[in-house]
């Protein structure tokens, strides 16, 4: 795809902020990745990495992960399943600055779960120079576009088999077309 001018003018102050199942890797309708085996990176993502995240300052993975919340796993699993992956990103010449994760239920009154503002509120808190309105969000579902719009942020959303009824910046097949979209 040739690229086409957002109007972004994105340089290397902005911030990328991307969901994780169905953008990193390969979402399971119905279940949960709970190990390495069900991890699988989507199409593409590893090798465009490092060309997509070094066009920004920071990159950051915000997940809701209700799989915690249901017992199915534990936390420090999920970190562990979240180290490997940051570590073949870093294979790739690729760095993510944070994961930050929403372990709730959907139908618990969560402070952090996706639509909610609040692991971006974090992730500012940790790295104070993050600027929502030069940062973008990425992710597959209506919660993750809603949660980069209640931050100002740049929304992208990565068509899925998941119907959307949400209004993001811009649509994608796959990250490998937003990496193109902005060269």
């Amino acid at each position: 795809m040739a690229p086409i001018d957002l109007g972004w003018n994105i340089d290397d102050s902005w911030c990328l902020f991307l969901d994780r199942d169905g953008v990193i890797n390969e979402r399971l309708f119905g279940a949960y990745v709970l190990s390495k085996q069900d991890f699988n990176f989507k199409d593409g993502v590893l090798e465009i990495s490092a060309e997509l995240f070094s066009r920004f300052s920071h990159v950051f993975v915000v997940t809701n992960q209700q799989c915690i919340g249901k017992g199915i796993i534990s936390s420090k699993a999920v970190d562990e399943l979240h180290k490997w992956m940051i570590d073949a990103f870093r294979k790739n010449d690729a760095n993510i600055d944070a994961v930050y994760v929403a372990p709730e239920l959907n139908n618990e009154r969560s402070i952090r779960r996706k639509p909610l503002p609040t692991m971006g509120l974090e992730a500012k808190k940790h790295y104070p120079d993050i600027d929502f309105s030069k940062s973008i969000m990425v992710g597959d579902t209506d919660s993750d576009i809603e949660f980069g719009q209640k931050l100002g942020m740049k929304t992208v959303l990565v068509l899925s088999e998941e119907q959307c009824s949400s209004f993001p910046d811009i649509k994608v097949s796959a990250l490998e077309e937003l990496n193109s979209l902005l060269k």
